[in-house]
Order: C-alpha cells, then sequence, then structure tokens
C-alpha cells in the first residue's frame, strides 16, 4: 500500500487508522481510506490513491473542492482575520524592512499585512489564479519556492508557509527548496494541524474521519515535524502550539459529534475560553502547531 517514505526513505509502516476521511465539505466522506505512520520518522501519511493530485493546486480544482472562493475578494475574506495567528506568533521579531516570502500565500492575506513594514515581498503560489493581483500589489510572484530560489539566490530574510506542508508530495523536499531562498541565518514559520488534537482523543469514533481528508497527504506532531525540519537542513527555534476554537466547540462537538462552525452554547460565549485555549496550549492539544526554523542546524 505504501511506497519508501518520501521523507526518510524508510519502507516500514504502521497503519493507524482505517475508515473513511473527509473529502471537501463537511459530510462528503472517501470510504476504505488508511493513515499509515512512519516506523522511522514518525510522520503519518494517507495513502496516496485518496490523496488530491499536485496539479489540483495549480488551478481551480483544489478551491473548488472545498467550496471554497476562487476569487482574490473572496480568499482575503475569508483568510484575513486568521493572520493573528502567525503574527502573534512571530511576536517580538522585526520584520520592518525584511524581505518576506509567503510560500503557498494563496490571495495574499498574511503579505497584505506586512507589506507596510517588510522591504520586498515575495509570493509563491502554485495556482495561476491569483498570480494577476498578487503582481498587481507588488509583489514578485513565482509558482514553487524553486523556482523562485533559482531566479533569487538565497535573499530571504523570513518566509512562512501556513497550512501547506501537509499537502506536499514530498515535505522534506518542500522545507529543502524553502531553505534554498532564505539568507544563511534566515527564519521559516510553518504551521499544520497538530495530529495531537484533544478532539482525536476524546471522540476516537468520530472526529479522525473529520481531521483526516483528501487535501492532507501528511499528518504530523511536535516530534515528526521536527524530524522532517532537521532533515532539510533546518534548527528548530521555537514550537508554538495554537488553538484557534472556543470551549463551545469543543462542547458542541462531543454532543453533536459534527463540527458547529462559529455557533456558541447560549450562556457560556466567551467563558472559560482564554483558560482553555491556554491549557491546551501548554499540554500540546491544541488544534495547530507553529515551529520557527532557522537555516542551519544547530
Amino acid at each position: 500500500m505504501y511506497e519508501a517514505c518520501e521523507i526518510c526513505g524508510n519502507n516500514e509502516w504502521k497503519t493507524v487508522y482505517r475508515g473513511p476521511v473527509r473529502e471537501g465539505a463537511f459530510g462528503n466522506l472517501r470510504p476504505d481510506a488508511a493513515v499509515a505512520r512512519c516506523t522511522r520518522c514518525a510522520a503519518d501519511r494517507l495513502k496516496e490513491d485518496c490523496c488530491l493530485k499536485e496539479s489540483d493546486y495549480e488551478s481551480e480544482a483544489y478551491r473548488a473542492h472545498l467550496l471554497q472562493s476562487l476569487d482574490t475578494a473572496g480568499f482575503l475574506s475569508a483568510h484575513d482575520e486568521m493572520q493573528l495567528f502567525p503574527l502573534q506568533t512571530l511576536w517580538p521579531m522585526p520584520l520592518r524592512g525584511l524581505t518576506i516570502a509567503d510560500v503557498g500565500c494563496a490571495g495574499g492575506s498574511f503579505l497584505d499585512h506586512v507589506r507596510g513594514l517588510a522591504g520586498s515581498i515575495v509570493a509563491v503560489e502554485p495556482c495561476t489564479l491569483y498570480h494577476k493581483s498578487l503582481s498587481e500589489r507588488g509583489y514578485r510572484v513565482f509558482d514553487y519556492a524553486d523556482t523562485a530560489a533559482r531566479e533569487l539566490g538565497p535573499a530571504v530574510d523570513l518566509a512562512v508557509s501556513l497550512q501547506v506542508i501537509e499537502h506536499t508530495l514530498n515535505p522534506e523536499a518542500f522545507l529543502a527548496d524553502i531553505r534554498a531562498m532564505l539568507k544563511p541565518g534566515g527564519y521559516l514559520l510553518i504551521s499544520t494541524p497538530n495530529r495531537d488534537d484533544l478532539l482525536m482523543d476524546a471522540l476516537p469514533e468520530t472526529y479522525p474521519q473529520f481531521f483526516y481528508r483528501v487535501a492532507h497527504r501528511w499528518y504530523f506532531d511536535a516530534q515528526s515535524l521536527t524530524e522532517c525540519a532537521g532533515r532539510a537542513g533546518f534548527s528548530v527555534e521555537k514550537l508554538t502550539y495554537l488553538h484557534r476554537y472556543t470551549l463551545s466547540n469543543a462542547l458542541l462537538w462531543l454532543r453533536d459529534r459534527r463540527p458547529s462552525g462559529r455557533s456558541e452554547i447560549p450562556g457560556l460565549a466567551g467563558m472559560g475560553d482564554a483558560m482553555w485555549k491556554t491549557v491546551l496550549e501548554s499540554t500540546g492539544k491544541a488544534d495547530c502547531m507553529y515551529l520557527l526554523l532557522k537555516n542551519g542546524q544547530a
């Protein structure tokens, strides 16, 4: 079922999940899927015949699969508020005057949030639908990191890649291509869903078929993501867990066994959310994790 691990070359896998996985919007399931763990680097991988094709990210196919807007305005409307999380994670790193790149930037929401501080901006995005708008906003646009590295050389002070690595065919090669863009000592901030999410333990019968999805080949915890980054030539400067959902969200999951979006339990909205967030982040059970990586191994 599995060939050699793209990250470490190992041929031994242990199945960690069998069953349906999410295919696009909630309620659409792909049956008979499987996720296995590499016994060497400990990354989890969805079997390939359940995954989206790499070419889907170069066209409207990926966003259409998720029932998301394909135009830049729609993307920015949906994603602007989410930029709080990477900016919070980067704080207090000074960004003024830096050459900053976003790899897998889509419509460029993060880049818009730092454009007043950055010295220059590089937008890396395989979907050509966004290129015209990115160029019109003054960003240097490339389809992939290796293309940018060949043209720019090691010119980037800070790169970010937010919720992208889990989609790639080869996460180690993906990170290595970004590293080729970075100056010596430059930084990369990556984020990805956390497979140690509390709900994976709390709802083992229902939550995995929501968490696993055909758009995500790879699933990491902190140890396996750190291992992958090290193989690509990075050292880890900081690991940050971030939880993006309220206490009501978790309680509604436990009650209804389904996502609730932004719904709040009457009388509970805002109550205990800060403590809930702090507990999950301090115990590594938050839904998302960020690694700040440095070009060069310690």
